[in-house]
């Protein structure tokens, strides 16, 4: 069955959570309540994260994923993207005087 025009990528992932928890995939089920950014792109759910372990997370447990997909009835591919925070220019800074001062550095 294909995507049908009122389903919102939203609506498909509280589905999905709905189904690890039914599935008693506990990790799986915390992890994925907390994610917001989803969205459906030429016929996959795309999910992004900027947390590295959730992406870890989602990764191996990608099939049960895609089980709660097909359980709701609707032909979407998973797609996964890990785009990690970029560091503020201030951020890089402080890393940078704390390699050249290291224990020296105090930042108030």
């Amino acid at each position: 069955m294909a995507v049908k025009g009122n389903i919102t990528p939203k609506t498909v992932w509280g589905k999905i959570v709905l189904f690890l928890k039914e599935h008693r995939q506990v990790a799986l089920h915390v992890a994925c309540g907390d994610i917001t950014d989803v969205t459906i792109e030429d016929g996959k759910l795309v999910v992004k994260l900027k947390d590295l372990a959730i992406y870890n997370l989602l990764t191996e447990g990608r099939r049960e994923i895609e089980n709660a997909i097909r359980w709701q009835g609707i032909d979407l591919a998973l797609k996964i993207e890990y785009a990690p925070v970029e560091k503020s220019g201030q951020e890089k800074d402080i890393e940078k005087l704390n390699k050249l001062l290291g224990e020296y550095l105090i930042i108030k």
